[in-house]
């Protein structure tokens, strides 16, 4: 049984293996109705529990729409609306809902929990988000890099601002997948150890992001402040100086591309001629979520990789 926890759950012949994957089923269903399932619906008869402990825009539409154009069905669940959130164990809960469900997708803060429910889960499991990694995020950006012509092996990332969740798997795409990282992060907001020694080698940290945009193929930010973190004006003055800004973008390769996983405070993390201009594959990068996760999901059932 297969559960996508982390990236290196798949390793690179499985990362490589769902991108060519998704491409293939991305290009098959051009100009399709959203709502038709693929002409071959790989997954008919099998639903996914989707739990919720976090917000979500692109994390609940992406997996409800993957599931439903490989064939099969969803059930979503919040868990204010379920036992898990009046004290019902993670574990009794992976039990349960391993006897109706084939898959169960989490979206959560700690990343034991997720840990836990793999555990004792008789399905596989997916990490939809915790607060130390978001690999399925990571499959999209990749997916848009290597659509839009860019090979992995060898390419410079420049990632500016929160050494986050999201930091953390691209950094550990870097080691899987070979390419470099270059984080810029203000003193106290940087990742933790463990994070960059997933990278193998690739990442580094350092404190000029001028530094780390030179010559960057991809530049990459995030939201400064996380869901469930106060809005503090301490960490968003540490953070100003790592705004995505078109000068900063100068100091990238004249054809860099510009990521961000949404939701964007336009003026803080990155400013809006940044976001919304020519260089910008946001919207490119959201709807790969879709087509990203349709292929980890065939992954965790062992129809590819």
């Amino acid at each position: 049984m297969r559960h996508f926890l982390n990236l290196s759950d798949a390793g690179p012949d499985g990362i490589a293996a769902m991108l060519a994957d998704a491409i293939d089923r991305k290009a098959a269903r051009a100009g399709w109705p959203k709502g038709r399932a693929d002409a071959d619906a790989p997954l008919a008869g099998h639903t996914l529990a989707m739990v919720f402990e976090k917000s979500s825009t692109r994390t609940r539409v992406s997996f409800d729409m993957a599931i439903r154009q490989l064939g099969g069905s969803s059930i979503v669940m919040d868990a204010g609306t379920m036992q898990l959130g009046r004290g019902e164990s993670v574990a009794d809960t992976a039990r349960v809902l391993s006897g109706y469900c084939d898959a169960i997708m989490i979206r959560t803060d700690d990343h034991a929990k997720l840990d836990e429910m793999a555990h004792h889960a008789g399905v596989p499991v997916i990490n939809g988000l915790t607060d130390a990694s978001h690999p399925c995020q990571i499959m999209a950006d990749l997916l848009t890099i290597v659509e839009r012509g860019k090979a992995l092996p060898g390419l410079k990332v420049a990632w500016l601002g929160d050494g986050n969740n999201v930091l953390a798997s691209i950094v550990e795409a870097a080691g899987l997948m070979h390419f470099d990282v270059v984080a810029a992060c203000p003193q106290g907001f940087q990742p933790e150890e463990e994070a960059v020694i997933a990278g193998r080698g690739r990442a580094r940290i350092v404190a000029d992001p001028r530094e780390a945009v030179e010559g960057a193929d991809i530049v990459v930010t995030d939201t400064w402040i996380s869901m469930g973190q106060a809005h503090a004006d301490t960490k968003l003055a540490a953070m100003m100086p790592y705004q995505v800004t078109p000068a900063l973008m100068a100091a990238a390769k004249p054809d860099a591309a510009f990521l961000h996983c949404l939701p964007a405070h336009r003026g803080e993390e990155v400013t809006a001629d940044v976001i919304d201009g020519p260089q910008s594959l946001i919207w490119a990068e959201a709807e790969n979520r879709l087509h990203a996760q349709k292929s980890v999901l065939r992954w965790c059932f062992g129809q590819i990789g």
